[in-house]
């Protein structure tokens, strides 16, 4: 089924509202820059593109989704997903009665080159389709894949408290800064041992690991554009492009190349 051009946000939640089968996939093409605005609506959905990059962002934090990634995105979590280039997303939209024993939280996955697949041909699929047709069959094993899929480190999470939260926000901004907590600490006139121990209660990581992964997640964003290795590492501050990779190899399991190539 060729994918369709974006529709007002409108149009598109009223139409994912009346599906009534349990699963429903939905392409649709996105051109560079294309900013999709905060909604939520009844269904989960495997938000995952063929093409291009995409970056969702949820009051949980942000996730940063390259092609052969995808994300589970939980019924009623209200979202809002910017494409860095141009996207071809294919989605499949998952009745919460139909989604017992699948995961129960957003987070990003791998997708598998079955999936993938399957996911393609879920695109053809009329809807409603009968449970005991081929159709039917094809979309229960897509969700027999899904609850298969590996999780993956793609998120960034944001703390509540409005002192860490201040900190992220510059962070985010200048990535190359190279600052200790200590640095922080002492620039915003707060106690370094509390944030320290905020820091690790409100994300998960400390100052340091939450540092390294924000950014990671902006590499990945610039390397989806087309900027070079070299370009990258250097523009987050690091040393050498030999450290950009060992890091990313170290949080990823591939080389930059191999991440964007796989598939």
């Amino acid at each position: 089924m060729p994918a369709r051009p974006p529709k007002p946000l409108s149009e598109s939640l009223k139409e994912i509202e009346a599906v009534q089968s349990p699963i429903a996939g939905r392409a649709t093409d996105y051109p560079a820059g294309w900013h999709i605005k905060p909604h939520l609506h009844s269904k989960h959905q495997m938000i995952y593109a063929v093409r291009g990059v995409m970056v969702v962002k949820t009051e949980a934090g942000r996730w940063v989704v390259p092609p052969t990634r995808g994300i589970w995105m939980v019924a009623g979590m209200m979202h809002e997903i910017w494409c860095i280039g141009e996207v071809h997303m294919r989605s499949l939209l998952v009745a919460t009665d139909a989604a017992r024993n699948l995961m129960e939280v957003t987070q990003a996955v791998g997708i598998s080159p079955l999936l993938r697949e399957l996911m393609r041909a879920a695109m053809d699929v009329k809807q409603p389709y009968l449970p005991g047709t081929r159709d039917g069959r094809l979309m229960r094993l897509i969700l027999d894949e899904v609850r298969a899929l590996p999780v993956l480190p793609l998120h960034l999470q944001l703390p509540s408290d409005p002192r860490l939260l201040r900190i992220c926000e510059l962070l985010q901004q200048r990535l190359d800064d190279s600052s200790t907590m200590a640095d922080w600490a002492r620039r915003l006139s707060l106690d370094m041992k509390t944030i320290q121990r905020l820091f690790t209660k409100e994300t998960g990581m400390t100052f340091g690991q939450w540092r390294q992964q924000a950014r990671l997640l902006r590499a990945l964003e610039l390397l989806a554009t087309g900027e070079k290795v070299i370009d990258v590492a250097l523009a987050l501050g690091y040393e050498s492009p030999s450290a950009f990779s060992t890091m990313f190899r170290k949080q990823f399991g591939q080389s930059p190349s191999q991440f964007f190539a796989e598939g």
